[in-house]
């Protein structure tokens, strides 16, 4: 059972703010409300998804990185997209690398292996690339805080053009151009582009600035909408903020995905079970993004790589049948490892300001699911650490409290190499100073979240009746889509509502199937992870939901997705 969480319910909106609104179902306006969207023009882009300030070319560094990449693909000069393994980084990869050929480049990807090389630019690369006659880098995902590769590359004749969306260090590495939303100087209006999303504003100003003086008589057709499945993907799997820019994307992006372009997502959603054409932020989540994600957790990211570029469907089925039975493997393989690490953090008690596990039976690519788990379980910031031979390699979860990537960068005199978000980051550190490090982030949580009541928050957007959940307003809830981080499916509640029937589902029979009734209108709910109620519900509950619509072997039902509940008062 997880940490019992807060229900936090929104205050009401106000009359007049509805009244604004008389074309909007009251409980969407209440949402819109709680969303901070009270101004008519903007709840109509909202509603309509517009995002019109995206000129690439505001980005800082954009004219720097495009001219050094027209005159590489003017030279026929070799061009490197290093990215990351995971999905973000491959969709970035895929994404660049399918635009740089198309102007005719001679480009090529380079993936480093989780394991052996780590997350980011290292030089080793970065040498071997150089021995082999290439000039041009392109980083995608990864490389704001590369200082010691990138001088190390400029020394060895290696022009890097940055493209990240992680924040920023201090002293910016000795780059061609960095392009990031991030830096503190650049002046693009929107600051949450994913990995994926940067890449594609370089696309995007390659494509407009060919369209106005072609690089090449090689160049053949690509048009920026063609390559919005992938920033779909990318951005979705990678947790960023889907408002603003983001959302537009995504939104177009998915459309994409179900029209059926690109043969290795047709096939990667078949295997995932996903019904072609119904693709949304949700499948991606927890279908697409898994099974990408697989790929460089558990073997080499190239297989996922492989799948995004592949022009046949018959390859395209291959390697999404290897994705599906590397994710499998990963499925079995985090749970062992969550079951080892959940040992070893609590020696310390559940209620230790910070959950640190370290062991060299830990998988590098598995570490950082697992420090989500026990994040969300017992709601502390958790780190999981693969220990190697020299090196140890940890991802690292946190909570709203607690900044996590701040938190690394108080103890950068001991790390190889880190990065992240507040949310999550990774570092290497010399396995000598593992220890210190350890009892430095321990310290550092320990004073951070003193006298803190660490609960999740539930935050419920409206308490509503069983007879408001009709279609009318399931079918306006889908035009708030696509769903995600920072901008999440409106949860509701309904107090009193008693179960009709209760049973339990799923392979391991964790989940509860329930059909819920106030005494004139029943709906049927599925409630995952919390089978444990089985037996041992009152007679009546107050229940916190998601209102969704089911689709199963052919057939679509509404249904409430069950968040909580507890025995009415």
């Amino acid at each position: 059972m997880t940490t019992a969480q807060r229900w936090q319910i929104a205050s009401a909106a106000p009359i007049d703010c509805v009244s604004h609104f008389p074309h909007l179902p009251r409980q969407v306006a209440q949402i819109l409300f709680n969303r901070g969207l009270t101004d008519p023009t903007k709840v109509e882009q909202f509603i309509a998804c517009k995002f019109d300030d995206d000129n690439p070319f505001s980005l800082k560094d954009m004219h720097k990185a495009v001219t050094g990449l027209r005159e590489a693909i003017r030279s026929a000069s070799p061009i490197v997209v290093y990215g990351d393994f995971d999905a973000d980084g491959v969709t970035s990869t895929a994404l660049l690398v399918e635009t740089l050929r198309a102007l005719g480049a001679e480009a090529s990807p380079y993936i480093p292996h989780r394991v052996d090389e780590g997350y980011g630019l290292n030089i080793e690369a970065l040498d071997t690339l150089a021995d082999r006659g290439v000039r041009m880098v392109v980083t995608v995902d990864c490389g704001t805080r590369a200082l010691d590769p990138i001088t190390h590359a400029a020394e060895r004749g290696l022009d890097v053009i940055v493209t990240d969306h992680h924040s920023a260090g201090e002293t910016p590495p000795p780059a061609l151009a960095i392009i990031n939303p991030k830096q503190a100087d650049c002046p693009y209006p929107f600051k949450e582009l994913a990995g994926v999303g940067v890449a594609f504003k370089l696309a995007q100003a390659l494509l407009r600035s060919h369209g106005q003086v072609p690089i090449t008589e090689q160049a053949v057709h690509l048009d920026e909408e063609d390559l919005l499945d992938l920033v779909a993907l990318g951005t979705v799997a990678d947790l960023v903020p889907l408002v603003g820019e983001n959302r537009a994307l995504v939104r177009r992006g998915l459309a994409k995905i179900n029209e059926g372009q690109r043969p290795g997502l047709i096939s990667l959603v078949r295997q995932s079970g996903a019904k072609p054409g119904h693709v949304d932020s949700a499948t991606i989540s927890f279908g697409l993004g898994p099974r990408i994600n697989a790929a460089g957790r558990l073997d080499h990211a190239k297989t996922a790589y492989q799948l995004l570029m592949a022009q046949y469907p018959g390859e395209a089925d291959l390697l999404a049948g290897e994705l599906n039975n590397l994710n499998r493997r990963r499925q079995r393989v985090t749970a062992e490892t969550q079951e080892l690490a959940h040992e070893q953090a609590l020696t310390e008690g559940s209620d230790a300001p910070l959950l640190f596990a370290a062991s060299p039976d830990f998988l590098a690519g598995i570490s950082g699911l697992a420090a989500g788990r026990l994040c969300e379980k017992y709601y502390r910031p958790a780190i999981v650490v693969h220990v190697g031979e020299t090196f140890s390699r940890g991802s690292a979860r946190s909570i709203a409290e607690f900044h996590i990537t701040e938190a690394l960068d108080q103890c950068k005199d001991l790390l190889v190499r880190h990065g992240g978000h507040a949310a999550a980051a990774g570092f290497t550190v010399r396995n000598e100073d593992l220890p210190l490090l350890a009892q430095r982030l321990k310290d550092m949580a320990a004073q951070a979240l003193a006298d803190k009541e660490l609960h999740p928050t539930l935050l419920i957007d409206a308490e509503i009746g069983l007879g408001e959940l009709d279609r009318r307003l399931y079918d306006w809830l889908a035009r708030m889509e696509p769903f995600g981080y920072a901008n999440p499916r409106p949860v509701f509640l309904t107090r009193r509502l008693r179960a009709l029937s209760a049973r339990a589902v799923g392979a391991d029979r964790s989940h509860l199937k329930l059909t819920l009734s106030d005494g004139r209108v029943r709906h049927s709910a599925i409630a995952f992870r919390q089978g444990y109620w089985l037996g041992r519900l009152p007679r009546y509950v107050d229940v916190a939901y998601k209102f969704e619509l089911n689709r199963w072997n052919g057939r679509e039902q509404l249904q409430l997705n069950v968040r909580d509940l507890r025995p009415s008062e």
